[in-house]
């Protein structure tokens, strides 16, 4: 594919812009840790909230949408949309929980949950599980996604392709710090969102499509544009919708929707100049990633049934690709080759934008654990500032070369979300209660980490697994085993829930001294430190505020009215585009009156939230 002198100018000018940007703040980033990994804690909440977004916007996630949509239609989306739940629960309850926590990382606040030498080994072997492990798997998928862009549609080798995206995001994330990369995010989320809409637009009206009335209507596509399962198809409902909304969203840990908030979303509310702030962010942040954004992406998924049927059409068109590449999730590169020049180098841009954006939140991020977390706590207490900003500027950089060799070894998107997925299986409800049961302790997360482990390896890739829940053989066909296949993700969470609640009985609750000052420094209320509270009252300490109000069933309530809400204007967007405008101006006007309930409910709540 040729591109053109606009093309290159295009793409040029934003590495260029990023790099600047950078280089400008570099200074005042490396000033110290706060600094880089919390750009000093002064960042407004609309800033951070389209930083989120863009992080979010990752290569690796049209990628996703596509192979979703090819394999289980439209409704297949529901393994990430059920994920609303668990952000708008951190943004009416765990926010300004957070905020109040004032840590450095999410994992120091094991440091303040936590006491003694369980809460050590749990702060330091987490800091490396996540922000070396997981991240390293986080970072390949957009690496592989990145080389199956580059492949298509710039003819590079993987090779080539990890090492241009790789060592420009590398040098721009290790000099410019946080406060670098949600500045550029700002400029890279209308750069990416404006190139997935003009492609969208594009793509669906080239010949072969012919506009979205005759697509819809297309034999290949007829049958996927359903926003909900065949509710005849009781394995396809119970996988696609009621598993995901029943029990993934609280039960399973993913990066970017952690129950009970973490990760880098954590980090963004950390960066918040108050609790107000780190809650208008996160809520920003939920309605862009669920109601506006996925829809682009779903319209050239839809019209890749038309040109690419099949893997073997996108084989077929690019023989230049690696079988072991091959997938569903290649179908979106492959359109974007029939762009023209000028939205081609726009395009290109916003997914060099996304990948960037992703990237350098990744990287730092996970160089904050590895700095604040493990090297600072557990092998030089005494160092610098300016030796921690040395060391996780070299983490950066260990963790893309890491990434990128992972990346060469994969296949598809599909396969890393759901390893992440069966990983954090179970994890959940720990993150969750953790804020509200004293008798939560450094044991549950312990053993809810260890046991999610061991048990998803064990029912996903062992002979019993197999004999349990069936496998795919060599040549495509599924296996059946003693239960259906959709069984295995409860039976995980179940097997890992029942493992931590024994290990948390079985074990001693945290120390006083801690459960009162963790109380007494975020507030959290409720029934679940009743007895701490009590307790810390009859020895003549007031922990709990005397105005205090639990706020919890009000941040629930506003939960499920704001997914009313987000749902109703993701499913309104998509008839009005499906062409259904009974249907649309119907869900319009439920948008708009839970949007009237939700606002009068937090109202009650907080009084401003900017």
């Amino acid at each position: 594919m040729e591109l053109s002198t606009l093309d290159y100018t295009i793409i040029i000018a934003l590495f260029a812009s990023t790099l600047v940007i950078g280089l400008i703040v570099s200074k005042k980033s490396g000033k110290d840790t706060s600094e880089y990994f919390l750009s000093g804690r002064t960042m407004p909440w609309w800033l951070l909230g389209f930083s989120m977004v863009a992080t979010t916007f990752s290569t690796d996630t049209p990628n996703l949408v596509t192979d979703l949509v090819r394999g289980s239609g439209v409704s297949g989306n529901w393994a990430w949309w059920s994920f609303l739940f668990t952000g708008l629960l951190t943004v009416f309850v765990y926010a300004k929980l957070w905020r109040k926590s004032n840590v450095l990382t999410d994992m120091e606040f094991y440091g303040l949950r936590y006491s003694g030498k369980p809460a050590r080994f749990l702060r330091g072997f987490r800091s490396i599980y996540l922000g070396l492990v997981f991240n390293i798997i986080t970072l390949a998928a957009v690496n592989l996604a990145a080389i199956k862009i580059g492949g298509i549609m710039l003819g590079l080798t993987p090779i080539q392709t990890v090492l241009i995206g790789g060592v420009v995001t590398v040098v721009f994330s290790a000099v410019g710090g946080f406060r670098g990369v949600v500045y550029t995010d700002f400029i890279l989320f209308f750069v990416a969102m404006g190139g997935a809409i003009g492609a969208a637009y594009f793509l669906v009206n080239i010949p072969e499509v012919g506009g979205v009335a005759k697509m819809l209507s297309h034999e290949n596509v007829a049958g996927k544009i359903s926003i909900l399962p065949d509710f005849s198809d009781t394995e396809a409902l119970i996988t696609i919708l009621i598993i995901p909304l029943a029990v993934q969203w609280w039960s399973s840990w993913y990066p970017g929707a952690e129950p009970g908030g973490g990760g880098y979303i954590a980090q963004r509310m950390l960066a918040a100049k108050n609790e107000n702030h780190a809650i208008a962010s996160t809520f920003f942040f939920n309605i862009m990633h669920y109601a506006i954004r996925p829809w682009p992406w779903i319209l050239v998924a839809l019209a890749s049934l038309v040109v690419f049927p099949d893997v073997a059409s996108i084989h077929a068109a690019f023989p230049n690709i690696a079988v072991d590449k091959l997938g569903n999730d290649l179908a979106y590169s492959a359109m974007l080759t029939k762009l023209p020049s000028g939205l081609l180098g726009l395009v290109l841009a916003s997914l060099g934008a996304a990948y960037m954006s992703t990237i350098s939140t990744q990287l730092n991020w996970g160089s904050s654990y590895i700095v604040n977390d493990f090297y600072k706590q557990q092998v030089r207490p005494e160092a610098t500032e300016k030796e921690l900003v040395n060391i996780g500027r070299i983490s950066t950089v260990l963790l893309m070369v890491l990434s990128a060799i992972m990346a060469l070894m994969l296949t598809n998107a599909k396969q890393l979300f759901d390893i992440l997925l069966m990983f954090g299986a179970g994890t959940g409800l720990v993150y969750i209660l953790r804020w509200f049961w004293w008798r939560i302790n450094a044991w549950s997360e312990i053993s809810v980490m260890f046991a999610a482990a061991i048990v998803s390896l064990v029912l996903t890739f062992s002979s019993l697994g197999e004999s349990l829940f069936g496998y795919v053989d060599n040549t495509g066909i599924m296996i059946e085993g003693a239960f259906p296949s959709w069984a295995r993700f409860p039976a995980i969470v179940l097997i890992t829930t029942v493992v931590w609640v024994v290990a948390t009985f079985v074990t001693k609750p945290e120390d006083k001294e801690i459960l009162n000052s963790f109380y007494q420094k975020t507030q959290p209320g409720g029934p679940g430190w009743k007895k701490v509270v009590d307790e810390a009252r009859a020895d003549g300490v007031n922990i709990a505020k005397d105005d205090q109000k639990w706020s919890v069933p009000s941040g629930i309530l506003a939960m499920l009215v704001g997914c009313v809400l987000v749902y109703s204007c993701m499913f309104a967007t998509g008839n009005w585009i499906y062409g259904n405008y009974p249907l649309a101006i119907g869900l319009t006007l439920v948008a708009i009156v839970f949007g009237i309930l939700l606002a009068r409910i937090w109202n009650g709540m907080k009084d401003d939230i900017l």
